[in-house]
């Protein structure tokens, strides 16, 4: 039996860093990532593929730990990163995309991710659980998003 639950978020900021500063450390995925919260493992699998491993989350004896690979492709022209799920890796897929806007003397950043991550759960348990879940990812990425403010300069 198993619980799976969908995460949906979407995000714009803007920061006084320059758009080529912003763009260089969200397309270096292993440095974009070391911003994000309770990573416990990234690992370049090659070609484009990252596999997240999040630190555990609960208690000793009942804890959760969100495993998953996706694809990046970065568009400097376009000032995109766009990241899809990888299948077969882990108990979730999770894809997304940074847009990046040069607004001279600031940048635009939009952020979307998408995901479904599957717990080893019995069913009853969704109701419970996937607020809880979409709860604390939600804490994560806006933690994600803060510690990427303080790097670009602040918020303008």
């Amino acid at each position: 039996m198993a619980v799976t639950v969908h995460i949906d978020l979407g995000y714009e900021f803007e920061v006084k860093a320059r758009a080529a500063e912003v763009f260089e450390v969200l397309s270096d995925v292993p440095t974009s990532v070391s911003h994000f919260p309770k990573v416990d493992k990234l690992t370049d699998l090659g070609e484009g593929v990252y596999k997240w491993e999040m630190a555990k989350v609960g208690t000793a004896q009942v804890n959760i730990q969100t495993v998953y690979a996706s694809k990046y492709v970065s568009n400097r022209a376009k000032g995109s990163v766009v990241w899809t799920p990888v299948a077969g890796v882990g108990n979730a897929l999770v894809g997304g995309s940074w847009k990046i806007k040069d607004n001279k003397k600031s940048t635009g950043i939009e952020l979307k991710i998408e995901g479904d991550i599957t717990l080893p759960l019995p069913g009853l348990m969704k109701m419970v659980v996937a607020p809880v879940v979409e709860g604390e990812f939600e804490k994560l990425v806006d933690k994600y998003i803060v510690n990427l403010i303080k790097r670009f300069g602040g918020e303008v």
